[in-house]
């Protein structure tokens, strides 16, 4: 099943895509995408609904938000990928790369990304999404992820490489910038979606392919990346998790080929869905 939420900046209506492909509201059955719908049982709510053809089609709509209404944290992966590690001359992690990027870098799939004021180094990262729909905690094994992954979406990781490295080497004030984590369009609910580690995922600039990986090439899998963090931290139902990039970022390109106002950048995941965004200054 997917799941989205379609409408302006902060006024968004809970979702789902028919597999018709028509949009249905789904407002009588929640006030929104996020943490208690899906740990409350709302989507097996909407499934039910879905199946029994009670759901109202949505109606006209611009713009398609993220499909999880601002998570409580979003927890990143990084250097999840040899070949990412190697294009940027890192050695390969013994243990999950963490990092955090503010929840409001959250925008929609095809809202404008803002490169920072006084930014030379802005890059794009396609990163599969992992959104909780229950509490990690202590989990005993990778294995007990499974039990807690609501769903998958697209994400855009947009970096700022001289803030993430050259500026004391604190990566979150380089990965915190607003509009800085792209994601949706759907949240695809795990049954769908099947192993999360067979699919492709790519990522073009203003039409060149940059990136095209797959990620049954990731260093640690979703499940034990999930295991991991609940070690570390409590995961709740809405936080999101970026699991890492493939190789082809503009940091480890030659000659580098940094992103800059009126660029377009345009991302897929096999059976998630693609996104498209326009670069804008900050």
């Amino acid at each position: 099943m997917k799941l989205l939420r379609v409408g302006p900046v902060g006024a968004e209506r809970p979702c789902v895509l028919a597999p018709d492909g028509r949009v249905l509201d789904v407002s009588s059955l929640t006030a929104d995408i996020d943490g208690a719908f899906l740990a409350g049982g709302g989507v097996e709510r909407v499934r039910s609904a879905l199946a029994e053809g009670r759901l109202p089609e949505a109606g006209p709509f611009e713009r398609v938000g993220a499909p999880v209404a601002r998570p409580g944290k979003v927890v990143c992966i990084g250097l999840n990928y040899s070949d990412h590690a190697e294009e940027t001359g890192a050695a390969i992690p013994a243990e999950p790369v963490v990092f955090m990027k503010a929840s409001n870098t959250v925008v929609g799939p095809d809202d404008g990304v803002l490169v920072p004021r006084g930014s030379v180094k802005t890059d794009y990262e396609v990163e599969l999404a992992v959104v909780l729909g229950g509490t990690a905690r202590y989990l005993s094994s990778p294995a007990e992820a499974a039990g807690v992954i609501a769903g998958y979406a697209v994400a855009n990781d947009v970096s700022e490489r001289e803030f993430q490295n050259e500026r004391g080497g604190q990566w979150d004030k380089g990965k915190s910038c607003e509009t800085f984590n792209p994601l949706g369009p759907w949240l695809v609910t795990a049954d769908e979606v099947g192993d999360p580690q067979a699919l492709g995922l790519r990522l073009w600039v203003n039409g060149e392919l940059r990136q095209d990986g797959d990620t049954k090439n990731q260093i640690f899998g979703v499940h034990h990346v999930i295991w991991y963090l609940s070690q570390f931290m409590v995961l709740e139902a809405g936080d999101v998790v970026n699991t890492g990039t493939p190789a082809g970022v503009a940091l480890g390109r030659g000659p580098q080929a940094y992103l800059r106002e009126g660029d377009v950048v345009e991302l897929e995941i096999e059976g998630l869905g693609r996104q498209r965004q326009r670069v804008g200054q900050a």
